[in-house]
């Protein structure tokens, strides 16, 4: 009922995180567990039909095209990843599905390396075979494309450049490929890439992305709370000397992060991606930020990605507007706006085992205490750490 054909059709950020995972920490492992938060009722056997879906999924390879895309557009990218890329296979053994009833149950398991792919693959399955399950009848393939057309005449407008980041709770693929075709096709400079690797593989156009919140995450647990962002940052710019320059600034929130983007962080990473909270609030506290330590914050770029739709990126960029760089991603708002409720979901990593640790806790401390995530105990911990109170 749904398949993957390209092993790249995943988010960028999850290569370039695996590519600095097996050169840094590659004896390190992580658990991930699904979250149904907008506690969605799956019909009976849907666990079955994912079952077999990820079971296809071992038969992806990276092909000879593929990787000479990746050579030609990703030249900070080692020839030994690719390499090691084109040998990799998912593992459907590292994958556990159950169902009770309607409550569906996914965990992922296995060395961090390997498991960092299974995210948004699974996360676009549930979602894809989801709304087919339910017999729920999207709009045609003509209203897709003009819903997506008529949003770029409003985003045209404004003078901004957007990507698209919608691979995880998208429709499905071949709203998804739509999508793609019609922002490529549209004649303006606004559309700049997507996330979606083997769609801008097939769109000729460029692939966008960075890291997650689970880089940082590991660090804390590695590391402790007080030096993940720091020590997250220092191993990236270690691995990319300079490329790929967008910090993840709310994983332990934006208060935290910016005590710890010290000034040699600041002025070596292009800018921050804002992905939780007000953005207002958020970008003044970027401006203010990058002032106090005597840098033009018109030299640097916010990327926006927090649920976006027409009307908060036009507020966004008013007030951005002359005072810093600024950028668009926006994910479901173009991929699965078909005429159905969209689903609230999220596959997170719960635990990590550093190499020469224990298997330790992980959470998330979003600048939207709603959207924290992990377990309520070291969720206080963290906070009384990091003197948070929220």
């Amino acid at each position: 009922m749904a398949t993957f054909t390209s092993i790249l059709d995943n988010d960028f950020y999850k290569f370039t995180m695996q590519f600095a995972v097996s050169k840094l920490f590659p004896k390190a492992q992580a658990r991930y567990q699904f979250i149904n938060r907008g506690n969605h009722h799956f019909p009976d056997g849907f666990d079955s039909l994912l079952r077999a879906a990820i079971g296809e999924m071992a038969q992806l390879k990276l092909t000879k095209a593929e990787k000479a895309f990746l050579q030609k557009k990703c030249p900070y990218i080692e020839p030994t990843y690719l390499d090691f890329l084109e040998g990799y296979r998912y593992d459907p053994d590292e994958v556990l599905i159950q169902q009770t009833d309607g409550e569906l149950s996914v965990s992922v398991e296995g060395y961090w390396y390997r498991t960092i792919l299974w995210e948004v693959p699974i996360m676009s399955l549930i979602c894809e075979l989801y709304y087919k399950a339910n017999k729920q009848e999207r709009v045609s393939n003509a209203e897709v494309c003009k819903i997506v057309e008529d949003k770029m005449v409003k985003y045209d407008k404004l003078n901004i450049t957007i990507a698209d980041f919608g691979t995880r709770r998208r429709h499905s693929y071949e709203v998804h490929d739509l999508v793609i075709r019609t922002l490529k096709n549209h004649p303006s400079r606004t559309f700049i890439g997507t996330s979606n690797v083997h769609l801008a593989m097939k769109y000729e156009t460029t692939p966008i992305g960075t890291h997650a919140h689970e880089w940082f995450m590991f660090h804390a647990a590695k590391y402790g709370y007080k030096m993940a962002n720091l020590l997250g940052l220092e191993h990236w710019s270690d691995v990319y000397r300079g490329d790929l320059g967008i910090a993840l600034s709310d994983t332990y929130t934006t208060d935290v992060f910016f005590k710890q983007f010290d000034k040699k962080l600041t002025k070596l990473f292009d800018g921050v991606r804002h992905d939780s909270g007000d953005p207002i609030t958020f970008a003044q506290m970027t401006i203010d930020h990058y002032r106090r330590l005597g840098i033009d914050p018109r030299a640097k770029t916010i990327i926006f990605s927090d649920g976006l739709d027409y009307e908060k990126v036009e507020h966004i960029a008013k007030f951005c507007d002359g005072k810093i760089g600024y950028s668009f991603g926006i994910g479901t708002d173009f991929t699965n706006d078909v005429g159905l409720p969209r689903m609230n979901i999220v596959l997170k990593m719960v635990e990590t085992k550093p190499d020469d640790g224990d298997w330790t806790a992980v959470i998330k401390l979003s600048d939207e205490p709603g959207k924290h995530t992990g377990q309520a105990e070291e969720i206080a911990i963290a906070k009384q750490i990091l003197k948070i109170n929220d």
